[in-house]
């Protein structure tokens, strides 16, 4: 029931995505970086999320890992490491948009770098193990985070 009202309201336009999110996501689109969302949620609610709030051409350039793919949910790194081994990846060339300190406890136990960007829900969590910690990815200014940005947290 809880995923019904979670899709109800993305249907409704109810959750609008974070400022930069389209922005950063046409940016590595248009670089040919492979993208993926992991999620804890169900690959159902996951890929309607994506789809509703980014469109069908955006979505299509996703692979979808959830939490009903997994033995175990976050912290624990199940999602991210099938995502690395499935789209045949290296954990030094990656890097994880989190927003949870929850989040963030998967990402390290993974071994990939991670930057945060803090929701109204999350923005006092410790997020110790994060490479970087931002309010969010911006769509104007001197603060935004690009793909110059994320590949400045890839390890060397």
């Amino acid at each position: 029931q809880k995923t019904d009202i979670f899709m109800r309201l993305i249907d409704e336009g109810k959750i609008p995505l974070r400022p930069g999110v389209l922005r950063v996501v046409d940016e590595a689109i248009a670089s040919d970086v492979r993208l993926a969302v992991c999620s804890t949620s169900n690959e159902k609610a996951v890929s309607n999320l994506v789809s509703t709030l980014m469109g069908g051409d955006r979505a299509s350039k996703f692979d979808v890992y959830a939490g009903d793919m997994v033995r175990k949910k976050k912290p624990a790194p199940d999602v991210y490491l099938m995502a690395v081994e499935e789209m045949g990846l290296e954990k030094a060339r990656c890097v994880i948009v989190e927003d949870s300190r929850i989040g963030v406890g998967a990402a390290v136990a993974s071994g990939i770098s991670c930057i945060v960007t803090k929701s109204s829900y999350t923005g006092g969590e410790d997020f110790t193990g994060a490479k970087m910690i931002v309010e969010e990815l911006g769509n104007d200014g001197d603060d935004v985070v690009t793909l110059e940005t994320l590949s400045g947290l890839l390890e060397s």
